[in-house]
């Protein structure tokens, strides 16, 4: 699920910046400040011209110098105001760029956060981090800072048309012809310019997620020895990256040029014409003057405009790209009502939650992923009493997380309804629910802090004691203790500094502090060792009696006494019962069961004689 760059077929569209207002009106009055500061900088600059003008008529063609000290004055004034404006403006475009940045940068961070497993399942992490890093903060300085190379420019333009009408309307309308020839220019490249930005955008994308990848799997590249497959196709992309910026530069390389040779020929056309009235006789040497310094400072706010609308044309795609990634929807999200009653995930209203005790029903369930084509369960039916243990078996990609992923509203189901202490859970909120289930992964995700930080993240306001409390119920306590720091040790970006095992323990400490009504434990011994394994099991037996579980077991000696084992192959429940029962039926459960003992007893034998 990413930015369809061929949806993209239209020009710059206003009701695509139109959608960035809720992140520009809380700062109205500081945009508003801007453009008035902006407007004191070309009303001084548009005076400057006037005052060569007057200092040619009123003391080079006298020959005098009286009054020179107003004259003076006056420009030192102009020059104070010149020096007042810029820096103001230059305070305020910074505050715009920044307030607008962090906003959208919190806004994404914020939309990212209720977006579920379906949109991270298929989009790429350095996509993810292209949009809320580099787009968002392109937005932010490209607006603040063009609406100041805009309004000067505008400001200055117009000021100096109307100026220089009044001195000579005929000198002035060559400049005011510029205008529509170089909006018909803008309009044929501004199609050119954004398509090729589009493109940069999403190579830029590209070039991001492989710099995570090569990163982030820079251990696994090594023990492959695919480094240089890895760099070829890193050339490859940076090779497109330059092939498309060059293209999109060009664009704008021809476009100004343009736009710059058209204004240098009105001025060199008004020059033409002025000089012939001068010799005329028709005007004098101060007005001259004064039309001969607007027409050369003219061309530079003409560039000015169109550089600043180029820039506003290359960053819509930076628009359009967050835009897109505000507008995903959540697949699974609460409806207006719960939010009404029990809050959202940022703001909740947990004095109406009601008391949770893991009562879970499966109530004709069907179930269909997204991006699938036929049903994974069809009218599903399971009663999962309060503290009732619930294991889930089947070879590597038969569906073993389906359940549990239903069972935590990570998708809800597309036929029937799931019921938590019998009321449809759809009609709780997600949070509410999410806040009550302990989850341990095969590959826990560890923050980056310390020890001590990761195990609190169950639950923040637990103390040292009760977060060693948890770490000794799990063995964690002693493996954290032989560490440089113990609780205050450094895990490392995602755990890195320890061991998966190490990672695991205190993944299962940070899920038993939070004491939670329903654990879901998804292969959550797989790299313990055998000892630890067992001194966790029996802290597990004691933890899960009154609590609902799901237990997703690959090794099938650890399930024996859950209540109910469920059997999946191919996407199927295709048994279900305790273990004596499931052994009995002689069916799939039974030959897995033999199997797998039969080559755990042969390891056994094996390191015993070794």
């Amino acid at each position: 699920m990413d930015f369809n760059y061929d949806d993209l077929k239209g020009i710059s569209s206003l009701a695509t910046w139109k959608k960035l207002g809720p992140f520009i009106k809380p700062y109205t009055r500081l945009l508003i400040k801007l453009g008035l500061f902006m407007l004191i900088a070309s009303g001084v600059d548009i005076i400057m011209p006037l005052m060569a003008g007057y200092a040619v008529e009123l003391f080079v063609e006298p020959n005098t110098l009286e009054g020179l000290w107003i004259f003076v004055l006056v420009c030192i004034l102009g020059g104070l105001c010149m020096f007042i404006g810029t820096m103001s403006m230059a305070v305020f475009a910074i505050d715009l760029e920044m307030y607008i940045s962090r906003d959208l940068k919190n806004a994404l961070f914020d939309h990212l956060q209720t977006l579920g497993f379906d949109y991270y399942n298929s989009t790429p992490v350095g996509t993810i981090l292209a949009r809320t890093l580099s787009d968002a903060g392109k937005i932010g300085t490209v607006f603040a800072w063009s609406i100041v190379d805009m309004v000067w420019a505008l400001g200055f333009i117009i000021g100096s048309i109307v100026v220089m009408c009044v001195i000579n309307i005929k000198l002035a309308l060559i400049i005011i012809a510029i205008v529509p020839i170089v909006g018909v220019i803008t309009y044929i490249f501004q199609k050119k310019i954004l398509a090729a930005n589009r493109k940069v955008r999403h190579i830029n994308s590209e070039m991001t997620r492989k710099y995570n990848e090569g990163i982030s799997g820079a251990k696994t590249s090594k023990t492959l020895v695919i480094e240089e497959k890895n760099a070829d196709s890193f050339r490859e992309t940076t090779e497109n990256m330059r092939r498309s910026s060059i293209h999109a530069v060009m664009l704008n390389a021809v476009y100004v040029p343009i736009v710059t040779l058209l204004t240098s020929v009105s001025v060199a056309l008004v020059l033409t014409k002025g000089g012939n009235s001068v010799i005329a006789g028709a005007i004098g040497i101060g007005e001259l003057t004064i039309f001969i310094n607007y027409a050369l400072v003219i061309a530079d706010p003409v560039q000015q405009f169109a550089r600043t609308l180029s820039r506003f044309i290359s960053t819509q795609v930076n628009v359009e790209r967050c835009n897109y990634l505000l507008e995903i929807e959540p697949q699974i999200k609460d409806t207006p009502e719960v939010v009404e009653k029990y809050g959202t995930a940022f703001e909740p209203k947990k004095e109406n939650w009601e008391p949770i005790e893991g009562h879970i029903t499966f109530d004709d369930v069907t179930f269909m992923y997204s991006d699938g084509t036929e049903n994974v369960l069809e009218h599903f039916n399971l009663d999962v009493p309060a503290g009732t243990t619930v294991a889930i078996v089947g070879e590597t990609g038969a569906g073993k997380s389906t359940l549990v992923n239903l069972a935590c509203r990570f998708f809800e189901p597309t036929g029937g309804r799931i019921l938590v202490d019998g009321v449809d859970y759809r009609e709780r909120s997600t949070l509410w629910l999410h806040s009550n289930i302990g989850y341990v992964l095969q590959t826990p995700h560890l923050f980056s802090g310390t020890v001590k930080d990761n195990i609190r993240y169950g639950r923040l306001d637990a103390t040292d004691e009760e977060i060693i409390a948890a770490a000794k119920l799990v063995s964690a306590h002693d493996s954290i203790m032989r560490m440089e720091k113990g609780y205050d040790s450094d895990v490392g970006e995602g755990g890195d500094q320890l061991s998966t095992g190490e990672k695991q323990l205190i993944s299962f400490a940070r899920a038993v502090l939070a004491n939670p009504r329903i654990f879901v434990l998804d292969e959550a011994t797989a790299s313990i060792d055998t000892h630890t394994e067992q001194l966790i099991q029996n802290a597990i037996s004691k933890l899960l009696g009154t609590r609902t579980s799901f237990l997703i077991a690959h090794r099938l000696s650890t399930i024996r006494q859950a209540d109910i084992i469920l059997v999946v192959k191919s996407g199927k429940i295709i048994e279900r019962g305790t273990h004596e029962e499931l052994m009995k039926l002689g069916g799939y459960y039974a030959d897995l069961y033999n199997k797998q003992f039969s080559d755990e007893s042969t390891e056994k034998v094996f390191n015993e004689v070794k």
